[in-house]
């Protein structure tokens, strides 16, 4: 560590003379003792505070001191100093200066006897290193002080200007300001999955005594592992995101669920950080020391570390980080389509994952065709790896391509809803023989609020010019249904998954001129001031069945 003597002893003896000055009453002149007192208040900036946590902010390259000595009247006793950088590698160093009897007496006389005091601070037994450290982890020195002694900390950052944080205490009775870790402070790793890992730590004995005001938090980044929580808040500082000013962490106040995420300020709750180097997680768990992290992506290294956090104090202690890689991603499953073969495909919207249909062409055209069941869904069709086709589909979707024979088709579906959607799919060469039948040119149902009466409610919907097959299906339903009935209504599904008293009539009709290719219906025997919900099936040569929009109709109270 680099050290100038000049600058040691020069406010070495200034402020030992002030504190003697300070703490021993002598006969003095009023001016003697206003300079002493403001000798004393100079250098009082200097001093550590005991019990109390100091901030020191360092300028790269310019060492900056601090000195400490013990209260009026003590004799012996132990302190303890820590310092946790909050940032990058520091170098620190204790030095004590241990005065003489004969100096302590001359002084405590008045007696300033120059060459004395000069000999005094040539002397090199009085001053020693008892302690020096480089590096960015968490260090505690204990030691034995009396009340002849001075010390003083230097501190040198000599990559970049940075933060500590120095904690001095005299007090080994009444318990430390940071929860005590346990004589194994290492994080195991007992599980492995695609997207989760789960992790397990040893009790901190701070849990079992104040387990009030005492919980775990974990910390999980892509990056590497941090020694303290003050060097992680100034790592996702650093990366770009946007903090509040404060450096603290306030937690008590805010976290109200077993689970929730770390604050990063007293003002801003923050789930997932997400930084140029990755997200970041934050996440208090309470008194728990098993825990799965999830939602994590497959493949990856992920770095964990885990604070035992006092929220009375929010001084905190850190275990020893540990990492693990995410399994591998298993290849998407892909199914193979048939010629003219019909499948339904559920998709899970929270995982928001593909599902894979291939296809290999025996002719050089051939037709896809969807049927939206429920949902919303996204159909992505490749050819020998290039795109032919990418969009949202509703309702029924034809896709006419044509290529080569034994081209590779690839099918992949996603919902875009976090709820589950799905979707008929088939693929055909026969395109001039549809599997659904020609629809008309809405699926909208229309009802004639002139035409209700208390019983009866007359609904009107579009055909088309070739002759076919129309259900209509009644079901009387609550006010507080009709959101759910309308959302999760299948539209693949056909009337054999309705009960047979909804069943109203079955009809055909068609109209060579499409402007007049609308049939009405009236249904009676209904309930006075209810709500109904109206489905029409179109059927064609196929069998298959295509439901019209459903509609839902209030019969009035009073007639």
């Amino acid at each position: 560590l680099k050290m100038s003597w000049f600058w040691f002893y020069l406010p070495l003896h200034l402020l030992m003379a002030a504190c003697l000055c300070h703490s021993i009453k002598a006969p003095t002149t009023s001016s003697q003792q206003s300079f002493k007192t403001d000798l004393f208040n100079f250098y009082h900036s200097l001093m550590l505070a005991d019990g109390k946590e100091t901030t020191v902010h360092l300028l790269k390259d310019i060492p900056k001191r601090y000195y400490f000595v013990l209260e009026e009247g003590r004799a012996l006793a132990p302190f303890t100093i820590t310092v946790t950088p909050c940032d990058v590698p520091i170098e620190w160093s204790i030095l004590v200066h241990k005065a003489s009897a004969s100096f302590l007496g001359k002084a405590a006389r008045g007696d300033h006897d120059t060459e004395e005091v000069s000999k005094s601070q040539k002397a090199p037994s009085m001053v020693s290193t008892i302690f020096n450290y480089k590096g960015n982890s968490v260090e505690t020195y204990m030691g034995m002080s009396s009340h002849s002694a001075l010390y003083m900390l230097e501190f040198l950052s000599t990559e970049r200007d940075t933060h500590i944080t120095v904690y001095l205490t005299t007090d080994t009775t009444s318990g430390q300001l940071y929860p005590e870790l346990p004589v194994d402070p290492r994080i195991d790793v007992i599980g492995i999955g695609h997207t989760t890992v789960t992790l397990t730590w040893k009790h901190s004995p701070s849990v079992l005594q104040h387990r009030e005001n005492i919980q775990y938090c974990l910390l999980v980044n892509e990056k590497h592992n941090y020694k303290s929580l003050c060097a992680a808040e100034t790592a996702i500082r650093s990366s770009g995101m946007k903090l509040p000013p404060t450096l603290a962490l306030s937690l008590s106040p805010y976290l109200f669920e077993p689970q929730q995420v770390m604050i990063l300020s007293n003002s801003e709750l923050s789930i997932i950080n997400k930084a140029s180097s990755g997200e970041v997680r934050q996440i208090c768990m309470g008194t728990k020391n098993t825990y799965t992290v999830l939602n994590l992506s497959p493949s990856t290294q992920y770095y964990f570390d885990v604070f035992i956090v006092n929220l009375l104090t929010n001084a905190s202690a850190a275990y020893t980080g540990t990492f693990a890689r995410t399994l591998e991603e298993p290849e998407p499953k892909v199914t193979e389509l048939k010629d003219g073969k019909v499948i339904q495909v559920v998709l899970d919207g929270k995982k928001q994952k593909f599902y894979s249909l291939q296809y290999q062409a025996r002719h050089k055209k051939i037709q896809f065709t969807f049927q939206l069941c429920r949902g919303q869904v996204r159909v992505h069709i490749t050819k020998n790896g290039k795109t032919v086709a990418l969009e949202n589909i509703s309702g029924l979707r034809y896709f006419l391509l044509k290529g080569k024979l034994l081209d590779t088709y690839l099918v992949q579906l996603r919902s875009t809803e976090e709820s589950n959607s799905s979707v008929k799919v088939q693929v055909s060469p026969h395109f001039h023989k549809p599997l659904f039948p020609l629809l008309p040119e809405s699926l909208k149902i229309k009802s004639f609020s002139k035409l209700r009466t208390c019983n009866s409610v007359t609904i009107a919907w579009l055909g088309t010019q070739e002759e076919s097959k129309y259900c209509v299906y009644k079901k009387r339903i609550e006010e507080d249904q009709v959101w759910m009935e309308l959302r999760s209504a299948d539209r693949c599904s056909g009337p054999e998954s309705r009960h047979k008293s909804e069943k109203v009539l079955c009809k055909y009709f068609y109209d060579i001129n499409l402007q007049r290719a609308v049939t009405t219906e009236t249904i009676k025997g209904l309930d006075a001031g209810t709500l109904y919900l109206f489905d029409v099936y179109l059927f064609g040569p196929s069998g298959i069945p295509v439901r019209y929009h459903s509609k839902v109709v209030k019969t009035r109270k009073k007639c």
